[in-house]
């Protein structure tokens, strides 16, 4: 909500825009890719930006809620809170993030980008001051994986001012809590910043027995800087970060039976479900403008990850998705005697780790960048089964704890080494860029099986060494000051994992070509983009429900071809006092396999040539619309998506193959209490709408049902 009408209400707005803690430019050049959104307009290709006001609007906590307004972007809801995003863009495989690079501050953020790139840690959404995405041909500039795209998130800002910051206190349904506080600021050439984020709930599931469904997440981040030189922009950035959560979350779904009769149930077996995870975040930035049209910059980075999603593995003796939700449906219903449950220990600790750096100059009409990145990366897999029974009181009994590392007992690691040229070259009307990127990468694991778990006996060993060139070329034309067109084609790569019969790499050419305009109070951009793969990967994880014996494999859909449009377009209207700004996104998908193969690969199964991708709807669109005066504002958005197959399939979608389409609206209410206060409303899910989001892990799982936060925020 911006401040209006008032030379009071403009002169704090100038400061808290210019100076406090909300500002989205970054004080650092390689912690943005974009910048901001006026810059969105000269990337050579598609992207988007959505700054600390967008993210404002809503109050989202979830970053898979704000990424509906990205055509382009797709996203699976698991938890209902975001706690682990799918995200997915052009048709690559939405499961934790894994087909596409996930920054902080233009640092990885995914626990072992190369190693393991299933990504279930996520920097914390809540606390961060934009979003930048990037889906086109400039996307190799980050790597590792570039055929889907990037998503950059950009933490909060140290402020210009002596003092600066803001609180933001929430409560909700299901006992929702939230505290979001920042301070900072800046004296002579020393300044930093400290923010804490916490917030919690009960969770909006139910279980039989008196344990809650919910979650618990703290964040604190801490920045200080120092100027060397102020001329010069000569400066020392140095970033911690802390991160904790505790959530009762499960894969065990519901039958299709249950979810119709009481969709936000839980079944007494996955009571003892629970994920605990800590992180830790050390990175220094340093900047140095070299002369008016050149600078250098390094970053060191360093992230330990630990989690522990303690959750069913096995429900009498059956696995999820093969009859253990019916089982556990049954028992409920009539709870005799006792039934054996398997839980296993998904124990695992990740450590990522690098230098990486820029130089970045203009020679004539050339902006030129020249990138580094030093990285290594590891997943230590140390997992057990512990073993109980659920007698008829729906108490759980453990009969037999497994011994750490008897389930699955291995490091995966990966190193690598990349290289990166990418040049901007205007003349006239005509901006022409491209680069490539290098790649020298060794992915290794090192296997001491289920029985050594002193790992005293050498392991067995795996590697699988990838050296590899990424080109990309893309030109923008500016017809009219209002009106530009664009074109792109850029190389897609991910590298095979090790330990796989089937060692080859994923590989694909990537197009797109449109247009962005510009005229009045109307603006938007219309892109097509093909992606044509030699071929494609497929991770099996337990996420996506893979057997358990083939969990870590990797499997080759050889050609697929996946194509679309995305459209984005906003108004700004207005009415007498009142502001009315209108914004839609739309996104049309089509994508096929061009082989017959079979897999046990769960959402893909025994593929015949044509089948469509799971999990990719043909058509998503976000609407909204908003209402704004000098002291309030109204918010809608409404987010529609077709049905969607959770197999490979072609035809029409068979009962429980498939995903109902949707709409759900989101509603958001802002009043100015004082120039520096306000209080909010916003409520998720207004309608209430019951829906399935995911068939992933075997069962249904619920998406959130309606919930409202009522929340207050003061700015100094």
């Amino acid at each position: 909500m911006k401040f209006k009408h008032s030379l009071i209400a403009t002169a704090i707005a100038s400061l808290i825009s210019s100076n406090a803690c909300a500002d989205d430019s970054g004080g650092f050049e390689q912690i943005s890719i974009i910048g901001s959104a006026t810059e969105v307009n000269d990337i050579p290709g598609s992207g988007a930006y959505l700054g600390s006001d967008d993210i404002a609007e809503f109050e989202y906590t979830d970053i898979m809620r704000i990424l509906g307004s990205v055509p382009g972007v797709y996203v699976m809801e698991e938890d209902g809170y975001g706690l682990r995003p799918n995200i997915g863009m052009r048709g690559v495989s939405l499961n934790r993030s894994e087909k596409i690079t996930i920054m902080e501050d233009g640092v990885l953020a995914a626990p072992a980008a190369y190693a393991a790139p299933s990504a279930y840690y996520f920097p914390t959404f809540g606390r961060m001051s934009a979003v930048e995405v990037l889906k086109g041909s400039s996307s190799i500039m980050y790597g590792p994986r570039t055929t889907g795209g990037v998503i950059n998130l950009v933490s909060r800002q140290i402020p210009d001012a002596p003092l600066a910051g803001n609180m933001n206190i929430s409560l909700g349904q299901d006992n929702y809590r939230k505290v979001h506080g920042v301070a900072g600021g800046s004296v002579d050439n020393i300044s930093g910043v400290i923010e804490l984020f916490t917030y919690q709930a009960d969770g909006f599931k139910n279980l039989p027995v008196n344990v809650d469904t919910g979650f618990k997440k703290n964040d604190i981040l801490a920045k200080f800087r120092v100027v060397l030189d102020q001329r010069q922009k000569h400066q020392v950035e140095v970033k911690f970060k802390y991160s904790d959560e505790d959530s009762n979350e499960t894969y065990v779904g519901l039958t299709d039976e249950d979810f119709a009769k009481t969709p936000y149930n839980r079944y007494a077996a996955s009571q003892l479900d629970n994920m605990d995870t800590q992180h830790n975040s050390y990175q220094i930035n340093y900047e140095y403008e070299l002369s008016d049209n050149s600078e250098f910059n390094l970053s060191a980075y360093y992230n330990d990850f630990h989690r522990n999603w303690y959750k069913v593995n096995k429900i009498g003796g059956l696995k999820l998705g093969g009859g253990a939700e019916e089982l556990a449906s049954d028992y409920d219903q009539n709870p005799i005697g006792n039934l054996a449950v398997d839980i296993k220990a998904n124990n695992r600790d990740y450590l990522s780790q690098g230098v990486q750096s820029q130089f970045i100059t203009t020679v004539d009409d050339h902006n030129l960048t020249f990138g580094l990145r030093v990285h290594k990366d590891e997943m230590d897999r140390f997992q057990w089964v512990d073993k109980f029974n659920l007698n008829s009181d729906l108490v759980m009994t453990l009969t037999g704890a497994g011994t750490p590392g008897t389930d699955s007992n291995r490091i995966d690691s990966g190193s690598a080494v990349a290289v990166y040229v990418y040049d901007e070259f205007t003349y006239n009307d005509f901006v022409i860029s491209g680069g490539f990127r290098y790649e020298d990468m060794t992915i290794e694991r090192d296997d001491w099986g289920k029985s050594d778990v002193t790992r005293s006996a050498t392991p067995t060993h795996k590697e699988l060494s990838t050296t590899v060139v990424i080109p990309s070329v893309a030109m923008t034309y500016r017809i009219s000051e209002d009106v530009l067109v664009l074109a792109g084609v850029h190389k897609g790569f991910a590298p095979a994992a090790p330990g796989n019969v089937q060692t080859e790499e994923e590989q694909s050419w990537n197009y797109e070509i449109g247009t962005r305009f510009s005229t009045g109070r109307v603006s938007g951009e219309v892109i097509g983009f093909y992606s044509d793969y030699a071929n494609m990967h497929g991770n099996c994880t337990a996420s996506q429900g893979c057997d358990e014996d083939n969990i870590g494999n990797q499997y080759n859909a050889g050609e697929v071809e996946i194509k679309g449009v995305e459209l984005s377009l906003s108004y700004a209207a207005t009415a007498g006092s009142f502001e009315m700004p209108l914004s839609l996104a739309y996104t049309y998908s089509d994508s096929q396999f061009s082989n017959n193969f079979n897999s046990s690969f769960g959402v893909w199964g025994n593929v015949v040539s044509g089948d469509e991708i799971p999990y990719i709807p043909e058509q998503q669109l976000q609407l909204k619309v908003g209402l704004e005066n000098e002291d309030w504002d109204l918010s809608l958005a409404g987010r529609y998506l077709s049905e969607m197959r959770v197999t490979a399939g072609q035809g029409t979608i068979v009962q429980g193959d498939g995903i109902e389409s949707r709409t759900v609206w989101d509603l958001s209410a802002k009043y100015m209490v004082a120039n520096n206060q306000q209080v909010y409303l916003s409520v998720d899910n207004l309608f209430d709408k019951a829906y399935v989001a995911t068939r992933a892990h075997g069962g249904v799982q619920p998406g959130k049902y309606r919930t409202m936060q009522l929340g207050y925020t003061y700015q100094f």
